[in-house]
């Protein structure tokens, strides 16, 4: 029977013809324990290919030998949707020429798609495949779920190499990613720790300040009148944004709602949520813990989802077009609702995009929770470090010390004082803040532009600057 095993990693990147100056891709489902991305670029390193850009839908601290990469000039240039501090403080130090380009992860898949940055070879972390490149995130010692960031990448890529640390006989029956796509598999003793999956921000809090910031957010979801039958709802990946999907089952029980689907990185509190009846369906393009990633198995009305699907801005249609509610969060907010979530208050790359700048763009409510405050720096600001998602688009922001509701949005605002909910205009919540934590000062920036700040069109946001080394 035909195959297309290769015998190691070596040989897949030599039938590949990697060179220098490709494009080479990575998903990132495997979060924090993903040894794929590491495991490749150890092995180009090896073998002297030099000038790579690297286009990975995320990067974590678990990728720190990039550093290394970026340093000795095998890689030049960066494209992802999100990055951990841990890689981000040295970008910062300005180590890259080129600035790292920063999407959502609905324009990512438009970009792949479209031709803005095509990919030479993908290079797709497999928890199981057959021998011919069928496969899935569903099953196997690897398991993590939805493998929807990877499809735009197997499907646009000139070359794709599908690494699996569980290779089974032809055909596998359950595949996410099919062989028509597929160039080589290779098999290799791990992919990665399916434990790293639910990690930082997929943690849900336990801290009980957010835990009223959660109930808060359901009051207002309640108090807009769209919680009703049909209704559709996202959660981000952020500890109080996920405890609000809690407080939403008692709430949709109680009231016998029954609304539409669940969207996005899906989390065990989202499946509880359908199982219990109160959303006919789940859309997981990411699965954020391994009982979320063990019910797409299971559940029928559990379904995968590509990134294109998700929240493309170039497809016929997305999960977004019909998106009712969206709970997200922030590092800062502005007084004109600008949400910065790529870069902590003294300037460091320590986050991205993801799915903010794309649900805030479409959806009929975007909930912004963040606490008044965190390590005695105020939340709200005259105006955010970096923007990543622009006010406009923004319609809530929910604190512990009241809920400020965007100009724009008078009607949510009539219908929140109604329901009696502590509403108070977004300069009195700075105020408060400031008046605890005094007046923050703006963070130096260097000279030179270590990233840029793409939105859910493409459209250029902002740039994001060196940050002055301290005397």
């Amino acid at each position: 029977m035909a195959t297309k095993v290769v015998s190691n990693l070596k040989e897949a990147i030599e039938l590949a013809k990697v060179t220098d100056g490709m494009s080479i891709s990575f998903h990132h489902h495997l979060r924090n324990g993903d040894h794929v991305l590491n495991m490749v670029m150890d092995e180009l390193a090896a073998m002297g290919v030099k000038n790579l850009t690297v286009n990975a839908s995320a990067v974590f601290d678990v990728h720190a030998p990039l550093i290394d990469h970026i340093k000795n000039g095998v890689v030049t240039k960066l494209c992802v949707n999100y990055m951990s501090k841990g890689i981000g403080t040295h970008i910062c130090k300005g180590i890259m020429d080129t600035p790292v380009e920063f999407r959502s992860h609905g324009q990512r898949p438009a970009d792949i798609e479209n031709g803005r940055t095509p990919i030479d070879v993908a290079f797709i972390a497999a928890p199981t495949s057959d021998t011919m490149g069928n496969c899935t995130g569903k099953m196997g010692k690897s398991r993590f779920g939805s493998i929807g960031y990877a499809m735009a990448d197997a499907m646009n890529a000139k070359t794709v190499i599908v690494i699996t640390d569980n290779l089974v006989e032809y055909p596998l029956t359950c595949a996410s990613i099919t062989e028509d796509y597929v160039d080589y598999v290779v098999a290799v003793d791990e992919i990665g720790d399916p434990n790293g999956i639910m990690s930082g921000t997929t943690a849900q809090t336990r801290d009980p300040v957010r835990l009223r910031m959660a109930q808060t957010a359901v009051k207002c979801i309640e108090a807009s009148g769209l919680l009703k039958d049909g209704m559709s709802f996202q959660t981000g990946a952020g500890g109080a944004t996920m405890a609000a999907a809690m407080y939403l089952k008692d709430v949709m029980l109680e009231k016998g709602v029954v609304g539409s689907y669940i969207v996005g990185g899906i989390s065990t509190a989202s499946v509880d949520l359908q199982k219990a009846g109160c959303f006919r369906a789940l859309q997981d393009v990411q699965s954020f813990d391994l009982g979320a990633a063990a019910d797409l198995l299971e559940n029928p009305n559990h379904i995968e989802v590509s990134g294109r699907r998700y929240s493309s801005s170039i497809g016929k249609s997305s999960c977004m077009n019909n998106l009712d509610v969206a709970m997200l969060g922030a590092t800062e907010i502005d007084v004109d609702f600008n949400v910065n979530v790529h870069t902590d208050s003294n300037g460091i790359i320590m986050g991205g995009s993801g799915g903010h700048t794309d649900i805030a763009e479409i959806c009929n409510m975007a909930v912004v929770i963040a606490p008044l405050f965190r390590n005695r720096l105020p939340i709200v600001l005259d105006h955010v470090t970096t923007v990543s998602t622009k006010g406009e688009n923004i319609d809530v922001l929910i604190t512990e010390s009241g809920i400020a509701v965007n100009p724009r949005r008078q009607d949510l605002k009539e219908k929140f004082i109604a329901a009696g909910l502590n509403v108070k205009d977004i300069h009195e919540l700075k105020a408060m803040a400031e008046k605890i934590c005094g007046v923050p000062q703006p963070a130096p920036k260097g000279d030179k532009i270590v990233g840029e700040v793409f939105g859910h069109w493409g459209e250029h946001v902002d740039y994001i600057y060196s940050v002055p080394d301290k005397e």
